[in-house]
């Protein structure tokens, strides 16, 4: 399956989001507790797609999608955002991310969207 970098502020998050992916048989390569930690784990371990909050400290999950979209226009991003932040999305998906995840997310939803990601 796919190697994913998980980046998200709350290691809560995180958890829920490794477990999810490990359990449908993806390996999570590294975790990022912020957007700078999240582009220098890109770069160190290439994954294959990344799941990036919006909002993190140091380096906010928009600019760090924006620097690493600058680095591989090919990278596949999928952003987690918080129901209040739909608005948001326009903005990330112009920065270069390839599609969402609304938290609370569905285990399913999270599934469904990498597959569709990762056809593309």
């Amino acid at each position: 399956m796919a190697r994913i970098l998980v980046c998200d502020d709350s290691a809560f998050m995180r958890m829920m989001l490794k477990r999810v992916l490990v359990d449908n048989g993806h390996e999570v390569v590294g975790e990022a507790g912020d957007g700078m930690e999240a582009v220098q784990l890109y770069r160190q371990h290439k994954p294959d797609l990344i799941t990036m909050d919006i909002t993190m400290p140091k380096m906010d999950g928009i600019q760090a999608v924006t620097h690493i979209h600058e680095e591989d226009p090919l990278v596949r991003i999928i952003m987690v955002t918080a129901l209040g932040q739909r608005a948001i999305i326009t903005d990330a998906l112009k920065a270069g991310a390839s599609d969402f995840i609304v938290k609370p997310f569905d285990n399913i939803q999270v599934i469904e969207t990498i597959k569709k990601v990762l056809q593309e």
